[in-house]
């Protein structure tokens, strides 16, 4: 099987792995990256959602093999030490999770919204297409206006 080396959350790994293999299941099985989680594996519910170069991506539905040189960051990589990222500090503020599943990808999805636009309208939260099925979505609005303001 082939290498590819890339980046996840600042540390630079290397996965023996087939092209067309998940990169979530390069993160989670082979790296132990357990921040996104599997949902759907179809691009749908975007519980995997992390940043490829800076940008949001899919890992169930991207293959390892896109992502050779690169830098992948996931929940695990957005404090700095001991010091949250404003989205995740206003996510406990706000009392967002329910159950907690979706929130690694939402607040990816969050701070991917707030690094293209400082202050969001409703309907630019609204498009955050990330399902929540406890549906805290008005906290996660209110998380995100608050992180924003932060930020």
């Amino acid at each position: 099987m082939p290498n590819y080396t890339f980046t996840v959350n600042g540390r630079e790994v290397t996965v023996d792995a087939p092209a067309d293999l998940p990169t979530l299941w390069a993160l989670r099985d082979k790296l132990g990256v357990t921040g996104p989680k599997y949902g759907c594996g179809i691009d749908v519910c975007k519980a995997c959602t992390s940043h490829l170069d800076g940008e949001t991506f899919n890992p169930c539905v991207t293959p390892v093999s896109e992502v050779e040189g690169r830098e992948v960051t996931t929940i695990e990589g957005l404090a700095d030490g001991d010091e949250l990222h404003p989205v995740q500090e206003a996510w406990l503020e706000q009392d967002v999770a329910q159950c907690g599943y979706c929130q690694p990808g939402q607040i990816m999805s969050a701070v991917a919204l707030l690094n293209r636009t400082s202050d969001p309208s409703d309907e630019e939260i609204d498009a955050i297409e990330n399902v929540c099925r406890c549906g805290s979505y008005f906290r996660i609005r209110e998380a995100i206006k608050s992180a924003a303001e932060k930020m």
